[in-house]
């Protein structure tokens, strides 16, 4: 708990696997897994692993999304009618919106080296710009308008308070360990607080029925929810939590992984150099720059590859609750609560293409 809530509890984790092992016990009741097979048994087993509640459960009284959708039946029902949004054909669609914002980020970011002081040796933090440009693709994907992150070259309110309910949500799980801590904190949540909550929730609320009341057809992922019924697709209050959730896990993740692929990029002068010649050698404008065009750089997906391989944007465990009858992972006979912490389980798989296949699955 306490790695939790300082934010190292992968890292710390990571150091535990390579000092004892690939199976630790972290808990009286939870044991993690660093080994390539864990996935198969845990989340492909005959008997199903549920999400483990104190890390996955809503909170009382919210309506279900598709993260914290705990009852098999009612995840696939929200997964079969998202799937669609993010197969090839569907990105392939949505590719002269994708265009549109990197276009106006690398116009931002020659705009900034053009007004610096000494336009040679222009130094910036890359991060937010990476931040406000999933951030305005997921708006304009999920809610058919954007951030505008980008156009003011700075966070939307709205984004901040996004952050800070992540940082939150670490509390909340580890205060779920405690049962009688859990209790005493939600009851003394000073009312300003309670009010900034449900703010940032109707801030969601009315892009959805904004974007829910557009009469003209458009490719993105709202569409796909559009067109299924309550019964087999999400209801209402479905849709404003998931998309709640989703505009966090489809920007923020996104913006994590390219600044910590870039950064090791820098750190490594040769490899940089290596991926810009691909690049510079295939392309001769921006507009040459497609999805298709981009899938034939074998060494820019290599690096795209290694980049989600080191810097998993998942900052905790992923936990799994044992069936009630026991199971056997990874020849270890568990009788309690797994989980598979992604940063230490990469450390062990080399394979790009399998490792790959394997994020996808468990997303």
């Amino acid at each position: 708990i306490f790695s939790l809530l300082r934010g190292t509890i992968v890292h710390d984790f990571q150091q535990l696997h390579k000092r004892y092992g690939p199976v630790i016990r972290i808990a009286p009741d939870e044991v993690t897994f660093a080994r390539a097979d864990v996935y198969s048994e845990i989340l492909q087993p005959r008997e199903q692993f549920l999400k483990d509640p104190v890390w996955w459960a809503k909170q009382p009284g919210n309506p279900d999304s598709i993260i914290n959708a705990i009852n098999p039946e009612t995840h696939a029902r929200m997964r079969k009618c998202l799937a669609p949004a993010f197969t090839m054909r569907a990105l392939r669609a949505q590719e002269p919106i994708l265009q549109q914002y990197i276009n106006l980020l690398i116009e931002r970011l020659t705009q900034l080296i053009n007004d610096s002081s000494s336009p040679g040796k222009t130094e910036f933090d890359i991060a937010p710009w990476f931040n406000y440009i999933t951030f305005d693709i997921f708006g304009d994907l999920g809610f058919g308008e954007s951030f505008n992150c980008l156009e003011n070259s700075r966070y939307h309110p709205w984004i901040s308070l996004l952050f800070n309910s992540v940082k939150a949500a670490s509390f909340v799980a580890a205060a779920r360990f405690y049962p009688l801590v859990e209790f005493l904190l939600l009851s003394i949540i000073p009312p300003s607080l309670k009010k900034m909550q449900q703010d940032h929730y109707q801030q969601i609320v009315d892009k959805v029925e904004r974007r829910l009341n557009y009469e003209l057809e458009r490719p993105d992922i709202m569409s796909h929810v559009i067109a299924t019924d309550d019964k087999s697709g999400f209801s209402r209050d479905e849709i404003n939590a998931t998309f709640m959730v989703l505009t966090t896990a489809g920007s923020e993740t996104t913006a994590t992984v390219l600044g910590g692929t870039l950064n090791y990029l820098v750190s490594y002068p040769d490899k940089l150099d290596t991926v810009s010649n691909e690049i510079r050698q295939r392309f001769q404008t921006f507009e040459d720059i497609t999805l298709d065009s981009l899938s034939s750089l074998p060494y820019l997906n290599a690096v795209i590859s290694e980049g989600l391989r080191l810097c998993p944007p998942i900052p905790w465990v992923l936990p799994r609750k044992v069936p009630a009858s026991g199971a056997t992972v990874c020849d270890t006979w568990l009788p309690g609560g797994v989980s598979c912490p992604p940063l230490s389980l990469n450390d062990l798989l080399t394979a790009t293409r399998r490792l790959q296949y394997r994020f996808r699955r468990i997303l």
